[in-house]
């Protein structure tokens, strides 16, 4: 099996919605919108995005024999910083390093695109395999201010190189 990792196509926005709403529907937890929102907005944000080719604003994908198998979206910020939303591979293709190789093109593209740049992500604590994973490929944990635990139970993370 030989895996693919590159920027998603304008054509290719309606392959990564039918991903986004997996995603959202077997990891609901995960990720700060819900499954039901998601199905009944009839084009998402990063669809506009990718239709568009959208410079500070992309999805890559992972493909394995052409079939869209993961999606990692990078947004930039206003200042030198972006950050990496919905990390997902489907089932079946988990735990082959898909995951990593498909943060590190993200990473590899903000870097070209936007060098110098800190990468921020944000992972649920009981999700252990991506906490594993982040750290693996460099990524820090960021320390919050007390305030900022109570009103937000996820790790925010950094990679900066």
């Amino acid at each position: 099996m030989t895996i693919e990792y590159r920027k998603l196509h304008p054509a290719e926005s309606k392959i990564y919605r039918l991903l986004r709403l997996e995603s959202l529907e077997k990891f609901p937890e995960s990720f700060c919108a819900t499954y039901e929102e998601a199905q009944n907005t009839e084009k998402l944000r990063m669809e506009f995005d990718i239709e568009n080719q959208t410079p500070e604003r992309f999805v890559w994908g992972a493909f394995a024999d052409a079939q869209l198998i993961g999606i990692c979206v990078f947004v930039k910020d206003a200042d030198s910083s972006g950050n990496i939303y919905q990390m997902y591979v489907k089932e079946g293709f988990q735990g082959k390093n898909i995951g990593y190789g498909l943060v590190e093109a993200v990473i590899h593209e903000a870097r070209r695109l936007f060098h110098p740049i800190d990468i921020f992500l944000d992972v649920i604590p009981t999700n252990e395999r991506a906490y594993y994973l982040y750290k693996k490929i460099g990524f820090k944990e960021v320390e919050k201010k007390t305030e900022e635990k109570e009103a937000d139970s996820n790790i925010t993370m950094i990679y900066h190189h």
